[in-house]
């Protein structure tokens, strides 16, 4: 079986590692980075930490809007297709190396795999939520990471080829975190101790918004804690543009890698975000989360209590803060599976692939 694998930025790389392994064991993989991330703290660290394999293509899209990127991704995408001619293409999550990808492989008649589908935030003004519809509409195979995901495709008529495998980021997280406590010095190169608060913010509806990005930290500022901020290059960007000042308690800080950025949120007090891969980091590691954004695409960890949904508003992240940091539920219910998820995605591509195969040549298989 050969496996063409499309990635491109930060959040895929994790996911990615455990597939790549266990795929690997006995299968051919070409691997192709998009390039989306592309700096050493937002790529070249994560494979090296990860274990994930060099790429066999980097594409250097680079950043740029979301047309221009996603447009910048197709051409060389479908060169590559063509060139390595695969059983199958897999992707994974909501990213426009994700939609460039799932084009390209209906173009081409390509059969394509979906790492993480049936997500949705039913936000339309969001790009990702664009991204996962389409690329859900043309997968032949979809690995959803909880049973909500699965009822979400359900509900869109969506029933062929849907394979709930739990989630990979639980097989990446449980791999890495004991590591990451054992080896990281992240907390003595920092000079930090607990209790802290642990900062990401780089979506566009809160770094593109100066009115948003202010109120996002003056509320980090109103807070009785330390807060580290690992700065996303375009937030960095826009807090420069907009003139925004940094609170005397907010320390940023360049991007981590994925061991330093465990360790960091494994020993949080809380962690606020807009990213969906952190609230599902946080929720695996116990920590508890604010998500600054008016809905999630992981609505089971604001069922179970242990993620919080504020606007960008000063006074209410410093009380959702306070509330997640001395309100935390007495339970942790296992919607996410038990870190076997890559080797189900495997099996299913196994018998994907073989089947495939048999109903071309005519064959039973």
């Amino acid at each position: 079986m050969r496996i063409l694998t499309v990635i491109g930025a930060r959040p895929q790389f994790v996911k990615a590692a455990p597939v790549s392994a266990a795929l690997r064991t006995a299968h051919e993989e070409y691997l192709v980075h998009t390039g989306q991330h592309y700096d050493y703290n937002m790529s070249d660290i994560f494979f090296e930490e990860l274990g994930l394999p060099a790429p066999d293509l980097n594409l250097g899209a680079g950043s740029g809007t979301h047309a221009t990127q996603t447009a910048s991704m197709i051409a060389p995408l479908e060169r590559a297709v063509i060139a390595q001619n695969p059983d199958m293409i897999l992707v994974y999550g909501d990213t426009n190396s994700t939609v460039a990808a799932a084009l390209v492989a209906h173009a081409l008649d390509v059969p394509l795999a979906h790492v993480e589908a049936g997500l949705r935030s039913y936000n339309r003004t969001m790009p990702e939520e664009i991204n996962r519809i389409v690329t859900d509409r043309v997968s032949d195979l979809l690995f959803c990471p909880s049973q909500i995901a699965v009822e979400n495709l359900a509900k869109e008529g969506i029933r062929e080829g849907v394979v709930l495998t739990g989630d990979v980021m639980v097989d990446a997280v449980l791999r890495a975190v004991e590591t990451a406590k054992q080896t990281s010095m992240i907390h003595v190169t920092l000079g930090v101790n607990a209790p802290y608060a642990l900062l990401t913010i780089h979506r566009p509806a809160n770094t593109d918004d100066p009115d948003a990005l202010a109120a996002i930290l003056s509320g980090c500022g109103g807070l009785d804690l330390p807060v580290i901020f690992p700065v996303h290059p375009r937030t960095r960007v826009a807090m420069d543009r907009a003139g925004i000042a940094l609170p005397e308690n907010v320390r940023l800080i360049n991007p981590l890698g994925y061991i330093d950025m465990l360790c960091l949120l494994e020993a949080a007090e809380v962690a606020l975000t807009d990213s969906g891969g952190l609230q599902k980091e946080a929720y695996i590691l116990k920590t508890p989360a604010v998500t600054i954004r008016t809905e999630t695409e992981w609505v089971e960890t604001v069922a179970s209590g242990w993620n919080r949904l504020v606007a960008p508003d000063a006074q209410a992240i410093v009380s959702a803060v306070a509330e997640a940091a001395h309100n935390q539920p007495e339970t942790h219910p296992d919607y996410y599976g038990d870190g076997n998820a890559a080797e189900r995605i495997v099996a299913a591509l196994e018998a994907f692939v073989e089947e495939h195969h048999a109903e071309r040549s005519g064959t039973p298989n």
